[in-house]
């Protein structure tokens, strides 16, 4: 009797507050090997896909623009071209979304002004029939945390916007870039609360109201979340 195959997944961690951690559950729940790469320890990010099924890059406070001087960056954003050579199921959050824009080619470049909190998400046309975001409502509110932005990739599908962002998401191939959190349960939001005071400074966001907001919309960010990264899973493991 042959043994079945489990399909082996790589997660890029950049920062403790930003971990896999639904995404990694439902990769799990899924039957995937989910090895996490944790930047912020020293440890390596491999530039080829060699011997994987499936590729996430997780967000983080650094950007495309600190290329030069990461170079876990640069090691990120070869393992994407690797991965989208094979044309493997790759997911890329926030930071991640911008390495893999950057990667296919597109521009990246700082937004007008920080999106930071709780706003409405609007999936375009080409977002109902999708394999991941497919019946979804066609807006929902999620989590943002970013500064910069990305430009569509040539021949990228785009599949949603927000009032402040006109590309949140799009899909290239197997490939996709999410701008905004699904994966971002209270306990993690209350952490990037701490850890990045400094940007909520910035952008005039208050902590308690943010970890309010959180309150309310986080339930069905996640419910949607474990939704849309279970399909990402099924992708991931041929299911």
């Amino acid at each position: 009797m042959i043994a079945a195959v489990t399909a082996r997944v790589l997660a890029v961690e950049h920062v403790a507050e930003e971990p896999p951690g639904l995404v990694a559950d439902e990769l799990r729940r899924a039957g995937a090997t989910v090895e996490v790469a944790r930047v912020h320890r020293g440890e390596r990010v491999p530039r080829s896909s060699a011997g994987l099924d499936a590729v996430v890059i997780m967000g983080g406070p650094m950007g495309v623009f600190d290329l030069g001087t990461l170079p876990h960056l640069r090691d990120e954003v070869a393992l994407l071209e690797s991965a989208l050579s094979r044309s493997l199921p790759v997911l890329g959050v926030c930071l991640g979304s911008q390495l893999l824009a950057h990667a296919l080619g597109a521009r990246v470049a700082p937004g007008p002004a920080p999106e930071i909190g709780w706003a409405e998400v609007e999936l375009s046309d080409a977002a109902r029939g999708d394999a991941l975001l497919g019946g979804l409502p066609r807006s929902f509110p999620a989590l943002h945390w970013h500064g910069d932005v990305f430009e569509l990739p040539a021949g990228a599908a785009h599949l949603a916007r927000s009032r402040a962002t006109p590309n949140q998401a799009f899909r290239s191939g197997r490939a996709y870039g999410l701008l905004f959190h699904l994966e971002a349960i209270p306990a993690q939001v209350a952490g990037m609360a701490r850890a990045f005071a400094d940007e909520l400074r910035r952008a005039g966001v208050g902590s308690e109201a943010l970890l309010e907001d959180t309150g309310r919309f986080a339930p069905e960010a996640e419910r949607l979340g474990r939704e849309v990264f279970g399909r990402f899973a099924r992708l991931a493991t041929g299911g």
